[in-house]
């Protein structure tokens, strides 16, 4: 009997999305950096702080391999209610970010976009499949493979030691 090949590992690596201008992203340019993925708004009591400290991990990470992809979702009290040109406009302006951001997607429902069907299809069980509110974050290592989801509540500068440790860089 022959055997049947391996069959490749589903990663984030096999996804294509598109990014704010429309234009399609195979994630697996990203092969070989550790990925912090957000789901990200506009209009959020957590707008602030989170763009904050994700500016600061990725201008010290960045270099390392830490690449941050932000994905605008407005299913969460209608907080990120611009087209993408606002969005980036209101994220490069304000908060100088430097990450890709890419099309405004659903993290929740039937519409829910491939990308995060995959990264809440992990080993989450105690808070369940869906996304509670903007912020939440997946932690990506440079296999594709999520390691850690974190609540919107997360303080992106205190999952930096998680960061640091996919990243292989000393304490």
């Amino acid at each position: 009997m022959a055997s049947q090949p391996a069959k490749e590992q589903q990663s984030i690596y096999n996804f294509t999305v598109k990014d704010a201008k429309g234009n399609d992203v195979d994630l697996s340019t990203y092969k070989g950096k550790v990925l912090l993925i957000v789901n990200v708004a506009s209009k959020c009591g957590m707008t602030n702080s989170n763009y904050t400290e994700l500016n600061q991990l990725y201008e010290k990470y960045k270099e390392q391999g830490l690449e941050i992809l932000a994905f605008p979702c407005n299913q969460f009290g209608e907080e990120e209610p611009g087209s993408n040109d606002q969005i980036v406009e209101f994220v490069c302006t304000r908060f100088k970010s430097e990450f890709p951001i890419f099309d405004k997607i659903e993290v929740n429902g039937e519409n829910t976009a491939p990308v995060y069907k995959f990264l809440k299809s992990g080993k989450w069980g105690i808070i369940g499949d869906d996304i509670q509110w903007n912020f939440a974050k997946f932690l990506v290592d440079k296999d594709g493979q999520a390691v850690d989801r974190y609540y919107p509540t997360t303080s992106p500068l205190t999952i930096e030691h998680d960061i640091k440790k996919l990243l292989g860089v000393s304490e």
